[in-house]
């Protein structure tokens, strides 16, 4: 049976017919090198609910000054869903001082860390580090350094276990807070009202304290420091990009994915904005072609998906818009052909304006 010594988060209920085939889950971890990596790795851990806040404390410690909070839970209009198996909707908060996320994250650990409809996690792009308690209450992180990580760990008493058993690997049920009678709860938990206790609730009202916002779960995706390096040189390369090479460019990334969205229910901004958002997309393509094969790789699989809505957004293609001629691309700029069927008042006039329309 699981091991006694092992306490369960309250969000997570073998399976008694798990607990008669005599199942023992301890703490501990092991990594692997990240796949199409040869020098980023994944650590998976599992761990007693009381370490986590102190594991995370450590980790914020070898981060840069600053970092960004994720946040994964189900939404209100997911609750009632028919589909078999509801996807958690993924948040991602801007760069702040690691410190401050910590001292605004703090009331809500305790929940954050018990309830079985929760993930959360800490990470830094610039120095290509991530760790991550999800839902099934795994913790995972994603480093280059994985002698520090190895270090970390060891020092919150996680033993090294190459074949360590997982929650996942067990049938078990996910409980929120306000699945356990109010007795039953550890303190502080049990002073809280049912309303502090819903998931929905405290982490609706964390993400807005920390102004998050929602990131498709395509677009998450991992950055080593190296590859944040490749990138940061091939960008002071080119006079007209080297201003957004101290920029996150997971950042940028996100950027272009969101100007997409845009696109595709209504672009507000004039002609100028929309030029700038094309830029995002040249200064991508631009890292692409300079980069190694991996990063190459990596970088196509990841716009593929918004380059594939961008393209059904366009009507017109038999005109360009005028792109850039300081910078040498070799991809065909499909994003200068034609113009997004759905614009907004200011874009249109600008088009007019321009003589986009003439015959």
């Amino acid at each position: 049976m699981p091991d006694k010594s092992f306490n369960f988060p309250l969000g997570i209920a073998p399976w008694a017919s798990e607990i008669k085939k005599g199942h023992r889950l301890r703490e501990g971890f092991n990594f692997s090198l990240l796949e199409k990596s040869t020098d980023s790795y994944r650590f998976t851990a599992m761990a007693d609910p009381a370490r986590i806040e102190e594991i995370f404390s450590s980790f914020a410690g070898v981060l840069k000054e600053e970092a960004f909070f994720i946040l994964e839970f189900y939404r209100e209009e997911q609750r009632g869903a028919k589909e078999e198996q509801p996807s958690p909707t993924l948040y991602y908060s801007p760069y702040l001082p690691t410190e401050e996320i910590l001292a605004t994250i703090g009331p809500y650990l305790s929940r954050l860390i018990h309830d079985g409809f929760v993930g959360f996690g800490l990470a830094n792009n610039h120095n290509g580090m991530e760790l991550f308690y999800s839902e099934e209450k795994l913790l995972t992180c994603f480093t280059e350094n994985h002698l520090r990580i190895t270090d970390l760990f060891h020092s919150q008493g996680l033993p090294f276990s190459p074949e360590l058993l997982l929650t996942s690997d067990l049938g078990h049920d996910h409980l929120s807070l306000l699945c356990h009678p109010r007795h039953l709860l550890p303190a502080p938990l049990n002073q809280l009202p049912d309303s502090e206790l819903d998931y929905l609730c405290f982490c609706e009202e964390l993400a807005d304290l920390l102004d998050m916002y929602p990131v498709e779960e395509g677009l998450s995706f991992f950055l080593s420091r190296r590859e944040q390096e490749a990138i940061k040189e091939r960008l002071q390369e080119q006079a007209e990009f080297a201003c957004f090479a101290e920029e996150d460019f997971g950042e940028l990334l996100l950027s272009w994915h969101d100007f997409v969205q845009e696109c595709e229910t209504g672009f507000d901004g004039d002609l100028d904005e929309y030029h700038q958002c094309l830029k995002l997309r040249d200064i991508i393509q631009y890292v692409i072609e300079g980069g190694a094969t991996v990063l190459h790789d990596k970088l196509v699989e990841i716009v593929a998906e918004p380059d594939s809505r961008f393209r059904s957004s366009l009507s017109d293609c038999r005109k360009r818009l005028d792109s850039p001629n300081n910078i040498s691309l070799r991809a065909d700029r499909f994003w200068y052909r034609g113009m997004v069927l759905k614009q907004g008042t200011y874009l249109r006039r600008d088009l007019i304006r321009s003589g986009w329309y003439n015959p």
